[in-house]
């Protein structure tokens, strides 16, 4: 049995301090914040201040692969979650008549919710738990350490309220919890990072639907986009909803679009926002604004071995990536379980460090790169207002309409989008390629389709939105 010290009291260090302990080891957990999240999911979550956590009012996606993991390991969380109002949707509930399923089907299944909702079946959870203590209002501000050979061991943290020692610390602290830079005070050589800019700055607003509705649309798709812009729905809890616009942080209208009247007459040029706005949601918020994103890999080995042992990052502390993909929970909880299963060994030992990075790079890696590169291609089309124009950009704009028509091109779609099988080897199936080459063959001249409005009706949408005769005004 190990004594494992957590930093951070999010969703990944929450699974890390809860599933820690339901593998028979004690867990401690550190959050700056003074409380952990509670029952009261629309004051949580728009009045609670959390500047140590940006992303928290932002809408997440919670993919087959978070969902597994909660109702494998955590099906008390899962639970908690239904019963506090989030929602299931299946990726094959697309189309009228869902098709026969096929064994993974059941991987292929959103979790519809607020991160509040997340954070707080987690914290109510570990609350009850046995062998784990939470520690709110004490940030760590350093590493207990001393050198051991090629790498730092990290025995223990440092708060304000004094030392605590334990046998494997687990960073969740976050692409912002400052624990690289605790490093070299500890003694350490610095972690090994990995940053790509991605160009995106992105605009949400929040609603609530009618009483008495608790769905709004199936149809249209819920994310579409042009050559400079772009529009996303994600349907929530409790009837509510976030509405998103993304565009490039050099194009010149980004900042108009914090204007309510405006986000609204822009969202409804694209066919998600214009369907759900349509039904008369009431606003829970105002237009809520996230730049400045990036694709960030950090590492605890360099070309050296582990810089440090005794510690292990998750979550963002270790893979942070956009929310395009929505991979960020799912990511967070593979790293968390691994951790609860693993701490039983030699947590203090250079083995388990290079253990754990090479697990990370095998089985997160893939994805990182995978936003990577989907991030880049929008970067470069909204920075350049140019549309999908290359072959393979082609191909991918076919596979995914045709998708749009196909159960089984579809079935390979989603099984990509919840992080169960990797993009080279679902699209390389024979029956999916097939398919689309077959769909493509009907399709002469294809080109990609793009929905929302021009450049020319953009900007009169954003400077003077007044003009759309569909734009509600409401604040």
């Amino acid at each position: 049995m190990a004594h494992v010290l957590v930093i951070g009291g999010g969703v990944g260090g929450l699974a890390a301090a809860l599933l820690a302990a339901r593998h028979g080891h004690t867990a401690e957990l550190f959050e700056r914040d003074t409380r952990a999240p509670g029952a009261a999911l629309d004051r949580d979550f728009f009045g609670w201040h959390r500047p140590g956590v940006p992303q928290a009012t932002q809408p997440h996606a919670l993919l087959g692969a978070a969902r597994t993991v909660l109702r494998q390991e955590l099906p008390d969380v899962h639970a908690e979650m239904l019963r506090l109002g989030a929602r299931e949707r299946h990726e094959l509930d697309w189309f009228d008549v869902r098709p026969p399923a096929r064994p993974g089907d059941e991987d292929l299944v959103m979790l519809q919710a607020r991160r509040i909702v997340l954070e707080s079946a987690l914290a109510t959870a570990l609350r009850a738990e046995p062998g784990a203590v939470m520690h709110h209002g004490e940030p760590v501000t350093g590493l207990l350490a001393e050198p051991t050979g090629s790498a730092v061991r990290v025995r223990g943290v440092i708060t304000p309220a004094g030392a605590y020692a334990g046998d494997l610390v687990v960073d969740a602290g976050g692409r912002r919890g400052g624990v690289e830079r605790l490093l070299p005070a500890a003694g350490c050589r610095p972690a090994v990072v990995e940053r790509h800019r991605t160009g995106l700055a992105y605009f949400c607003r929040w609603y609530r639907l009618p009483e008495g509705m608790e769905e709004g649309p199936r149809r249209p798709w819920a994310v579409t986009g042009g050559a400079f812009a772009g529009c996303a729905v994600f349907p929530a809890d409790n009837r509510v909803f976030a509405v998103t616009l993304f565009v490039h942080t050099r194009d010149a209208t980004r900042s108009a679009l914090r204007d309510p009247a405006v986000f609204e007459a822009a969202a409804r040029a694209f066919p998600p926002g214009a369907a759900w706005l349509d039904l008369g949601a009431a606003p829970l918020s105002g237009v809520l604004a996230a730049a400045s994103l990036d694709n960030r890999w950090s590492a605890l080995v360099d070309g050296r071995g582990p810089v440090a042992t005794g510690l292990v990052p998750i979550g963002d502390a270790i893979t942070h990536t956009n929310p395009t993909l929505g991979q960020g929970t799912s990511l967070a909880l593979w790293a968390a379980r691994r951790v609860a299963r693993t701490a039983d060994r030699d947590v203090g030992s250079v083995r388990f460090a290079a253990a754990y990075h090479a697990w990370a790079v095998r089985t997160l890696k893939p994805w990182f790169d995978f936003q990577v590169v989907a991030d880049t291609a929008i970067g470069e089309r909204f920075a350049t207002r140019a549309g999908r124009r290359t072959d393979s950009a082609r191909a991918v704009a076919a596979l995914f309409e045709c998708a749009l028509e196909d159960p089984e091109v579809m079935r390979a779609r989603a099984r990509v989008r919840h992080l169960v099988e990797p993009p080279e080897r679902a699209y390389a199936d024979p029956q999916v390629r097939e398919r689309v080459e077959h769909w493509l063959a009907a399709r002469p001249g294809y080109v990609p389709h793009e929905t929302g409005p021009d450049r020319e009706e953009w900007e009169r949408l954003v400077y003077d939105p007044a003009t759309s005769p569909r734009t509600s005004a409401r604040s």
